[in-house]
């Protein structure tokens, strides 16, 4: 049998770099790509095929993907859309741009790749688009209002094109990870201190007290933290079930949210997520 071809995305670090690693032990063929080009570099001295693909840049999406199909007489099995990254901040100090801008790594970027892919995936007869989501695609927490727009964006439009997708021989999965060890809250700090007045802010005080200890202070992992290859686990189960589920859980905490999204009016499940 040919080698199985997949691409993925933000593999710099935390969970794309663990499921690139574990894929191509499981003998795929990994293209790890990452934003930048000295992680590109990296991932290339370890072994790996690292085209560089920037999610604001539909230039380096369009070259990454040319180079894979390059590579693979045309052809992909699996693509895992991963990269991403938070905005952190109340709401009311998050600049419209500020959303702008992460929409366009978290979002756009998503689905300016994800549509090149499904023709290739159409002409060859199958394919499996997995999404890296988040607990916080169905539920919200406080000062992430950012990140919890685009993944709440991101459910919507995978869930609608999961639907349209059942006449073709592409499968469309989403992964909703809880807490996972990863470099996403210090990879949060740039976007932050860019787009977030705290210091002039309504809620400085709740920022002095609360976020900022969160983004600063190394408090050592959150509660039920898994390590990234809990992600990997579950990646494993949705390109190899014949007949793969619409969505896969990771971490206690996304078990919880969802039971409690279900059978909890919304007065009460908004009191619980206020807690954390």
């Amino acid at each position: 049998m040919a080698q199985k071809t997949i691409l993925i995305t933000g593999c710099s670090s935390g969970i794309g770099y663990s499921c690139a690693i574990g894929l191509k032990a499981q003998g795929w063929r990994v293209f790890a790509a990452c934003r930048k080009q000295e992680d590109c570099d990296r991932l290339k001295a370890e072994g790996f095929e690292s085209p560089r693909l920037d999610y604001t840049d539909n230039g380096t999406i369009d070259a990454a993907l040319a180079e894979v199909l390059a590579a693979t007489d045309g052809t992909l099995d699996a693509l895992f859309n991963n990269g991403a990254h938070g905005t952190p901040g109340a709401v009311e100090d998050l600049p419209t741009d500020a959303l702008r801008a992460i929409f366009e790594a978290n979002f756009f970027g998503w689905h300016h790749l994800t549509r090149a892919v499904i023709p290739v995936m159409r002409a060859q007869g199958h394919g499996r688009i997995v999404q890296c989501s988040s607990v916080l695609g169905f539920v919200t927490l406080p000062w992430r209002g950012a990140y919890n727009a685009t993944k709440f964006a991101l459910e919507g439009l995978t869930d609608t094109m999961r639907i349209e997708m059942r006449d073709t021989p592409i499968d469309v999965i989403l992964i909703e990870p809880g807490p996972v060890t990863s470099k996403i809250r210090q990879n949060a700090i740039p976007h932050y201190e860019r787009w977030v007045d705290w210091r002039t802010s309504a809620r400085r005080a709740q920022y002095e007290t609360g976020l900022n200890k969160r983004l600063y202070e190394d408090r050592g992992p959150d509660p039920f933290e898994l390590p990234a290859n809990a992600v990997l686990a579950k990646l494993i189960q949705a390109l190899n079930a014949a007949h793969p589920r619409p969505r896969y859980y990771v971490t206690t905490p996304t078990y919880i949210m969802g039971t409690l999204r279900r059978i909890l009016p919304t007065r009460a499940l908004d009191w619980v997520l206020s807690r954390g």
